[in-house]
C-alpha cells in the first residue's frame, strides 16, 4: 500500500517468472525498475498466508505446541498456527487450526492484527487471533504426518522463554506482544 510520499522508494515490476512451484511455496524472480531508474533482480517466495492463535485457558495460561521443524532440525515451542487454505476466511482457518492441533474449541474470538515474518524474501502474512472460553473436545485432529505436543505456559513464562532464547519463533514472539490487548477488561 504505497502512498504518494513514498514514491521515491517504490520499485516497479518489469518482468516476472516462476522459478519453482511446490505444494506450499512458489519461488519467483522479478526484474524491477529501481527508484533511480536502474534495473535489478528480486527473488522471493509466494506463500498462501497463515494464522496464529493466542489461546487463553480459563486459568490465564496460553496453549503452546512443541513441534519439530525440519528446516532447522530441532523442536520449537510455538503458538498454535497454520496455513490459510485457498479462499478460506481467516477466522475459519484460526478455528480449524486450534481444533486440529490442540483439540480445543473457543467461544470468544478476537482479531488482533497481522505480521509479516520475512519481508526481505517472502510475501507471507500471518493473521493474529486471540481465543478464550476454550472447551476441550476430547482429541486433536492433526494433519497427516503432523506430530506435536500441547503444553501450557503463563504469558509471563512465555515472555521469559523469549528472553531466555527458548522461544525464537517469529510469529509466536510477535503474537505475544498482543497479550495485554487480546481481551481488554
Amino acid at each position: 500500500m504505497a502512498v504518494e510520499q513514498d514514491s521515491h522508494l517504490i520499485e516497479s515490476e518489469i518482468a516476472s517468472e516462476a522459478v519453482f512451484e511446490g505444494a506450499l511455496l512458489k519461488v519467483r524472480r522479478d526484474r524491477v525498475r529501481l527508484p533511480n531508474g536502474q534495473e535489478s533482480v528480486r527473488e522471493y517466495i509466494r506463500h498462501p498466508g497463515a494464522v496464529v492463535v493466542l489461546a487463553f485457558l480459563d486459568n490465564g495460561a496460553l496453549l503452546f505446541e512443541r513441534q519439530f521443524r525440519y528446516p532447522l532440525k530441532r523442536v520449537f515451542l510455538e503458538l498454535p498456527a497454520g496455513k490459510i487454505d485457498p479462499g478460506e476466511d481467516i477466522l475459519i482457518t484460526a478455528r480449524r487450526e486450534l481444533r486440529e492441533e490442540t483439540g480445543y474449541l473457543a467461544d470468544d474470538w478476537r482479531y488482533l492484527g497481522v505480521m509479516h515474518p520475512c519481508i526481505g524474501y517472502s510475501d507471507e502474512r500471518i493473521e493474529i487471533f486471540a481465543a478464550r472460553g476454550l472447551r476441550w473436545t476430547g482429541e486433536s485432529a492433526l494433519d497427516h504426518n503432523e506430530f506435536l505436543e500441547v503444553v501450557e505456559l503463563s504469558p509471563d513464562a512465555a515472555k521469559a522463554a523469549v528472553w531466555q532464547g527458548e522461544i525464537t519463533d517469529a510469529k509466536t514472539i510477535s503474537a505475544l506482544f498482543w497479550v495485554e490487548r487480546s481481551f481488554p477488561e
